[in-house]
């Protein structure tokens, strides 16, 4: 039966990605949806940014191991950064019409920076895109009973969602994501409702987890635990800030003020919902104990699908992969969206000025799809956990590309000199930090980046402007 629904399902969002395509009328239609989202749907995308494989999976097994202290950065870090994304798209960007970040950088500063930056962005999604290609191979495996492997549910997964994004683009991102995040929010909480009957009410699991020390969320220790600790919180808060696709998200509502609380109604949403799935894999621990240990100490991500396997009944089952796949598959939708349009409007475009309105789509595309097949050899060849790919894809952004895009839209006398050295400096300096050192480093090695791309910053942008104004008065 499960099999059956799934087939269906997935064969439902192709066609839907078919229809959508005929709308789909120019570069402008298939990057930002043509800019013509009511709020519901850009709260229901703004949602669906960050409501994939780590917040269903991820973030519920950390909190299994570690508790809330675990899960600073997802969703607290994460939330943050929509209500603040959403603030300053909607106030300082959205009235300049762009289609990528990458737009703004070449816009405020030269062609230079926004190649730099639209590459860092671009790198980031690797292990971001790649966790949620990890997590519906996790699924069809499991669905499969183990006769599929979660490699080949990682290739069938991912030609599933490239065909209905490659022909719909942002507009069929948007509608789907609606219909998923309706699917998702019902479909959670009806086994949220049904798991809470066999472990004795929401309170009691409550109640346990505060016993056993679950909801601790400071860190206990010296003033590097709490270095560490606002690290990881500001790598995905600030880090995840100049991304493609919650700009994208964002930028695709009607009007700027729809684009506001869209963010703000999106991300509360997220915040708050992302605690179900943690109430269901917590609550899988106190039904059977003894045998979810087993399966957290092989790997705690089959918590929640095995506990919604054996412990539910059919119809609980087939709600429950029914919410997974749709919130999965819509951001993995987005999440191939975002890098494929930044590197063809801000790397290709620019070397072939003269494409026609169709040849800039037919190449939006074409990166889409490169991008997902190098996306899936990422994920078929890395080791690192759904939550560990998330939280190491923001560094570099966070290194990178937030300083430039924050100091651009802050600081007049940013210019290209100073953005140029905060790019090379905070990305030098963490790249070469997070190889000598590691995790061995008291601090975060991507905190050091940051202090010194905004460092970098400051110093060139006001040495170079005075510099400008010393040759300006000789010639004088």
């Amino acid at each position: 039966m499960l099999s059956i629904f799934v087939c269906i399902y997935l064969a439902i969002s192709v066609l839907i990605g078919f229809y959508v395509s005929t709308k789909v009328k120019n570069a402008r239609d298939f990057a930002i949806a043509g800019r013509h989202l009511p709020l519901p749907v850009v709260i229901a995308t703004v949602f669906a940014t960050w409501f994939g494989a780590e917040a269903i999976f991820g973030v519920s097994s950390t909190f299994v191991k570690e508790g809330l202290h675990g899960i600073v950065a997802d969703p607290f870090g994460a939330s943050m950064c929509l209500i603040i994304a959403g603030y300053v798209f909607s106030k300082y960007l959205y009235k300049l019409n762009l289609i990528t970040l990458g737009d703004f950088y070449r816009q405020r500063y030269d062609r230079k920076i926004e190649v730099l930056t639209s590459l860092a962005i671009l790198i980031s999604y690797l292990g971001w895109v790649a966790a949620q290609i990890k997590a519906l191979g996790l699924i069809i495996n499991v669905l499969s009973d183990g006769q599929i492997s979660p490699e080949m549910g990682m290739i069938l997964g991912t030609i599933v969602v490239v065909s209905y994004t490659s022909l719909g683009g942002m507009l069929s991102v948007a509608i789907l994501d609606f219909i998923q995040m309706v699917v998702v929010i019902t479909g959670l909480l009806f086994i949220a409702y049904t798991v809470s009957d066999l472990t004795g009410g929401v309170k009691h699991v409550i109640n346990h987890a505060y016993i056993n020390h679950k909801l601790d969320f400071w860190p206990k220790g010296d003033i590097y635990s709490w270095i560490s600790f606002f690290g990881v919180w500001i790598t995905l808060m600030l880090g995840s800030i100049p991304q493609q696709d919650v700009f994208q998200r964002i930028t695709s509502a009607n009007t700027a003020k729809i684009a506001f609380w869209g963010s703000l109604f999106g991300a509360s949403i997220y915040f708050v919902f992302t605690f179900v799935p943690i109430f269901i894999a917590y609550s899988a621990t106190l039904i059977d104990p003894d045998y979810f240990q087993t399966v957290i100490n092989f790997d705690s991500q089959l918590v929640l699908p095995r506990f919604i396997l054996e412990y539910t009944h059919p119809f609980a089952q087939v709600i429950f992969f029914g919410a997974v796949l749709s919130a999965i598959m819509s951001c993995s939708s987005a999440t191939l969206l975002a890098p494929s349009v930044t590197f063809a409007e801000n790397v290709i475009r620019p070397l072939r000025p003269k494409m026609t309105d169709q040849e800039f789509l037919k190449i939006m595309r074409i990166c889409l799809i490169i991008f997902s097949i190098i996306v899936l050899f990422y994920a078929l060849s890395s080791n690192l956990s759904i939550f560990g790919m998330v939280e190491s894809a923001y560094k570099v952004t966070l290194a990178g590309a937030f300083t430039p895009l924050f100091f651009g839209i802050f600081w007049k006398k940013a210019n290209h000199y100073g953005a140029l050295a905060s790019i090379v400096f905070g990305i030098g300096s963490w790249v070469s930090l997070e190889l000598l050192y590691g995790e061995a480093m008291l601090v975060p090695p991507q905190l050091y980046g940051l202090l010194i791309s905004m460092l970098s910053m400051v110093v060139v942008s006001l040495i170079s402007d005075y510099l400008s104004l010393t040759n300006r008065a000789e010639k004088t």
